[in-house]
């Protein structure tokens, strides 16, 4: 009798507990299916119900850095013959009951968690039995649409898929995958609705592979491989083969949680820089963009400053890659862009990177002004092969007065050779949006932010080019650098009506299924922001012209900056754009 008393005034002092106390129903009674929970829609119908499923386990996630729950599906036999529902769902629970392969009876309520539907506030959670898994369902990445009937599901992914962007590899361990590689639509599109609707059908079309972990900079990085093996880590190009687990939704991405590993099919090798022609009567141009190269006070401080290498030991490292780039590319004439701007002297950027090329190197210095800008246009060239003829020019006039950074042009002819050959080299305004107003804003075709403004750069540049005094014996103009606009794209079309032919276009041009030339990659898309624009006389001469990838395909953590810095020797991710390589026969 005590004890039932005692159970009574604690029944009234602490009125859940009776409910606590009570018995858990027995796994097998009456349950919601959760079919009937996911619904057809992206949202749930029984949204903010409490309800009880059942379910086998079939990926435990709620270890240390996780996402704190599990991910449960229904029973092969138990599933419905809608195919526009899912199976599954995630339980957002720290509770440990369970593992892989055990049916679960859980009671919570039903949430939608950032798009992604689960179960929280579990107030029940029993162990059943085993179970066999569920068969895994077939995903094919050629039809997004069906994605969110997969939901929270086991799927396997048959065909190959292809690594199109690895940004967020070293911070958040996930990589962008695609059916395909992925190519910029205004590479072979022009600018206009059907660019914009080209773009985001690809954007629908990927896939995060992600590690399965919650946490900022994981360690260990996967897929980085070990250091000193050589070629360590994967590239985008590559392709993963064998992948399978659970279909998630997060971050406003469709994800893989994997269960077990893919395998890596070394798909874009790392290849070696195109073969100088034979003969004595060429000139090389290589075209870089050098990623920020700042060099501090020059003499081993000064860090960090407004751009680039946070470090003397990081400068060292940049410095290092980009000049086994650009030897092994084997130019006479580099032209550079995004080179600090701070003069000619003992101290400068380039005063640094032409001492650290060799003593053969020399570069161009232009009087005035080289723009208000941090960074500038540059050209340097082996003296030993090469010679400037006439004075070098910069613009700083119409769109490059005030902001923007200047052309520089400068004339050259092989030693001991005719003709002559203009070498321009163009930094235009980036795409990012950051004060974008007017008619810099995207105009919705393709192009991003900025393209009027990059537009009346090409105009001021082509009308410049036309107004400069005439020289003789030159063969004609070469503009090169990073134009930051694809090939189809306005800017690139203005050059095109003034009788220039973009040589890599011409000679390797992209196609909507295939593009083995291009400079950058961006959010899993690749084309070419540098080019290498010829003069009609000057087409004639040109013998080649490619671009060596070497640094766009690399994951961002090999940078010079990145966390991975030491994992990779020789050109490997000296830079985020591929340089660009023109041989002249002069």
């Amino acid at each position: 009798m005590l004890f039932f008393r005692a159970l009574l005034a604690a029944c009234l002092i602490f009125p859940g507990t009776s409910s606590a106390l009570a018995a858990t129903p027995p796994c097998g009674d009456r349950f919601t299916p959760i079919h009937a929970v996911q619904g057809s829609g992206a949202r749930s119908p029984l949204e903010g119900k409490l309800v009880t499923v059942e379910g086998i386990l079939t990926l435990d996630s709620r270890n240390p850095g996780e996402f704190q729950g599990f991910y449960l599906q229904q029973a092969d036999n138990e599933t419905d013959d809608d195919p526009d529902t899912s199976e599954a769902l995630f339980v957002y629970t720290r509770r440990s009951a369970g593992s892989p392969g055990k049916r679960l009876r859980v009671t919570g309520r039903v949430r939608e968690f950032h798009g992604l539907t689960e179960l929280a506030d579990i107030n029940s959670l029993r162990v059943c039995q085993d179970a066999p898994m569920p068969r895994p369902v077939t995903l094919s990445a050629q039809d997004p649409g069906r994605f969110e009937a997969f939901e929270n599901m086991r799927v396997d992914v048959p065909a190959a898929m292809t690594v199109l962007d690895t940004r967020n590899l070293a911070r958040y361990g996930e990589v962008t995958l695609g059916s395909t590689d992925t190519i910029v639509p205004t590479e072979y599109l022009p600018p206009g609705p059907s660019a914009a609707r080209k773009l985001a059908s690809i954007h629908n079309g990927q896939l995060v592979l992600d590690d399965g972990r919650a946490v900022r900079q994981p360690r260990p990085i996967p897929w980085l491989g070990d250091p000193g093996h050589g070629r360590a880590t994967l590239r985008s190009g590559d392709t993963l083969q064998d992948l399978g687990g659970i279909l998630d939704f997060r971050f406003k991405r469709w994800r893989l949680q994997p269960i077990g590993t893919p395998n890596l099919a070394r798909t874009n090798p790392r290849y070696p820089p195109p073969a100088r022609p034979p003969g004595e009567k060429t000139v090389r141009v290589v075209a870089l963009n050098l990623n920020n190269f700042f060099n501090g006070d020059g003499q081993g401080g000064g860090f960090p400053t407004a751009r680039g290498a946070r470090s003397e030991s990081e400068l060292q490292k940049q410095q290092k890659r980009l000049v086994t780039a650009l030897g092994q590319s084997d130019g006479d004439i580099l032209a550079v862009t995004e080179l600090e701007n701070d003069g000619y002297g003992a101290n400068s950027a380039i005063n640094q990177l032409g001492h650290a090329l060799g003593p053969a190197w020399d570069f161009v210095r232009t009087p005035g002004r080289d723009g208000s800008d941090a960074i500038r246009t540059a050209l340097l060239y082996r003296a030993d092969r090469v010679v400037p003829t006439g004075r070098p020019q910069r613009l700083t006039s119409g769109p490059f007065r005030d902001w923007g950074r200047p052309p520089v042009t400068q004339s050259f002819r092989r030693l001991g050779g005719q003709p002559s050959v203009r070498i321009v080299v163009v930094h235009f305004k980036s795409k990012s949006c950051r004060h974008a107003e007017g008619a810099d804003r995207d105009q919705n075709d393709g192009q991003g932010c900025f393209a009027h403004r990059r537009t009346r750069e090409a105009k001021a540049v082509t009308a410049w080019l036309d107004d400069l005094p005439p020289e003789t014996d030159t063969s004609g103009t070469l503009v090169t650098g990073d134009f930051n606009s694809y090939s189809r794209e306005t800017p690139l079309t203005v050059f095109r009506e003034r009788g220039y032919r973009n040589e890599v276009a011409h000679r390797h041009p992209c196609k909507p299924e295939d593009c083995d030339h291009y400079t950058y990659r961006f959010r899993g898309l690749k084309g070419s922001l540098d080019h290498a624009l010829v003069s009609p006389g000057l087409k004639a001469r040109v013998i080649g012209t490619a671009t060596w990838l070497i640094n766009a395909d690399e994951p961002p953590a090999l940078g010079y900056r990145g966390v991975a810095a030491d994992r990779v020797d020789g050109p490997w991710r000296s830079s985020d754009h591929n340089p660009v390589i023109t041989d002249l026969r002069l």
